[in-house]
């Protein structure tokens, strides 16, 4: 098998590295190819956030920021993207004081500078193992979230410190670089997804006022400190933004990442890594390399090349054909292409049950929801996943593909077993239709977890019922971590169905629920602790249907305890 070079920008030049095994981690490229050992390893599975970096890819004639876990992301997936570490926020030429950008300059390098030929400084390397001729430094302030992070005392030992800085850097390009003199004239188009923290979000931000404390806890949940606390970190966050700005020159960025895909050879028939652009082109990848590792996310299988130390000798990376990365919607469904981060599908859920929004961001880390995709965490099938018991109690259909045809099945219906499923060899689940919600639907969505942030459920259960005239018109259940596979909770859905919406009903379901399910005792909970938190929800989604204003860790507000 043949590897193509990777090819990617940093510090606005294009590095291209041959050679490069289709299993490893970007991790190991920055640190033992490139030797930019300020990316830190810690926990090795996208959970303690210290290997953050940031990744820029065009998008609609945009630049789309990411911060993602460089120690399960596979080095190849970024080909064609722009990368930046903790070392380039004061090295990266594209970054410039915001009244600078007005004034590019091509000499030495700076802003616009081209060389002759092709527009680009290519730096071929042969080998991964041979280092990487590094970009000039240039002398220059620290960038506004390193500032802030050294004014406000936010590093101690200082090991998390890169990962948090670089959370804050996708932070500032999300929410405040927008705002800045140079973009505020040119917000986001009409029926983009709005940004993180609510449609509100970036008019808060263009208005002046600061990042509230809420926010940078969800942008910062997938970043873990263990001496210097959290508030000084959080403090840096909402500080940020009243510092002497500084912005990425996108203009000069996109020219750059359209000159890079232009130089990008063919793909080879027998690659080790495969990115099909198409869907046609990835089904008839799948049907010919039936044994590749499929890869859409890499959030779980990254885990096992680092902590199994499997290897992988060919892989398939879903994530670049664009009918998988799509979100469309028609009068009566959401169609999620499978390639959709779950950033992305989270927040066109979201868009449609607002009181999903809390939920959405408990699932695991943003570098996580970053890089991982909806069908891929549908696809893995793993039976403490959290969308899948939210999307079988919003009755969705899982759309199946190979160059034979497409099929369409529920989503609970695709499990046989622990981690197993119904698909064929040549197959690959390509998109997730959910249906819109109905004018008598109530839904809630509950994560138990010892952990309120980046943990995996205890318990997951998701409630969805249509209630007409005080009846039950129709059920839907949806649990996770009480059995070998996401399940359905059909006998509770029975136990509902038909009957008066009273108290009475409850309890009745209550002990079917509890009876429904077989669950095992590990290092999370007991099984008799989850039939127990079962009925406890079902009585708590009740509550909350009278209007009883339970309190909840979910209603706690960090701006009220500061």
């Amino acid at each position: 098998m043949t590897t193509r070079p990777l090819q990617f920008l940093r510090r606005g030049q294009p590095v291209a590295l041959g050679n490069v095994p289709p299993d490893r981690t970007l991790l190991q490229v920055l640190r033992e190819d490139l030797g930019c050992t300020g990316t830190k390893e810690g926990c090795g599975e996208g959970d303690c956030g210290a290997c953050t970096v940031v990744l820029g890819e065009a998008r609609d004639g945009k630049v789309h920021y990411s911060a993602v876990n460089s120690c399960i992301r596979l080095a190849h997936s970024i080909d064609g993207m722009a990368l930046w570490t903790v070392e380039d926020l004061t090295a990266d030429p594209l970054i410039q004081p915001v009244e600078l950008l007005h004034k590019p300059s091509r000499a030495d390098g700076g802003l616009g500078a081209r060389s002759a030929g092709t527009g680009m400084d290519m730096q071929v390397h042969e080998d991964s193992e041979h280092r990487a001729t590094t970009p000039p430094v240039r002398a220059v302030s620290l960038h506004p979230v390193q500032e802030a992070m050294v004014q406000c005392h936010g590093s101690q030992c200082g090991f998390c410190t890169p990962g948090f800085v670089m959370s804050l850097f996708g932070m500032y390009q999300k929410y405040i670089a927008p705002t800045l003199p140079t973009a505020c004239g040119s917000l986001p188009p009409e029926g983009a997804l709005a940004p993180r923290g609510g449609p509100s979000a970036l008019d808060n931000v263009c208005h002046g006022q600061p990042i509230t404390r809420e926010l940078a806890q969800e942008e910062l949940s997938g970043n873990l400190c263990r001496c210097t606390g959290y508030r000084p970190i959080l403090d840096a966050a909402q500080h940020m933004a009243g510092l002497p700005a500084m912005a990425v020159n996108e203009a000069e960025l996109l020219q750059k990442l359209e000159l890079l895909a232009h130089t990008k050879q063919a793909p080879d028939a027998d690659s080790s890594y495969i990115s099909p652009t198409t869907l046609s082109a990835l089904l008839a990848a799948r049907a010919a390399h039936p044994g590749a590792q499929v890869v859409a996310g890499c959030t779980d299988v990254g885990l096992w090349v680092t902590k199994l130390h499997k290897q992988y000798a060919q892989v398939l990376d879903v994530t670049r054909a664009a009918e998988l990365r799509a979100v469309q919607q028609d009068a009566h469904h959401i169609h999620i292409g499978a390639a959709v981060t779950l950033t992305d599908a989270f927040a066109a859920l979201a868009a449609q049950w607002p009181q999903l929004h809390r939920f959405a961001t408990r699932f695991a880390g943003l570098p996580v929801r970053n890089a991982g995709t909806l069908g891929g965490n549908v696809a893995n099938g793993s039976p403490i996943g959290d969308s899948m018991p939210l999307l079988i109690a919003l009755r969705a259909q899982v759309v199946l593909a190979s160059t034979r045809g497409e099929r369409t099945l529920a989503l609970e219906d695709l499990y046989t077993g622990y981690r197993q499923n119904v698909m064929a060899p040549d197959e690959l689940l390509v998109r997730i239709v959910v249906p819109r919600p109905g004018v008598t639907e109530v839904l809630r969505a509950y994560k138990i977890s010892k952990r309120f942030d980046d943990d995996i459920s205890a318990v997951c259960l998701v409630i969805n019922l249509d209630i007409e005239a005080n009846m039950v018109r129709r059920a839907s259940i949806g649990a996770g971590g009480v059995a070998a596979t996401p399940a359905r909770a059909r006998q509770t859905e029975g136990a509902l169905t038909g009957q008066p919406w009273t108290a009475d009903t409850i309890a009745r379901a209550a002990q079917a629920l509890q009876g429904e399910f077989n669950p095992i005792s590990d290092m999370r909970a007991s099984g008799a602790y989850r039939r127990t938190v079962l009925a406890s929800l079902l009585q708590r989604f009740w509550l909350e249907s009278q209007g009883d204003d339970a309190v909840s860790v979910e209603d706690f507000r960090l701006e009220e305890a500061a």
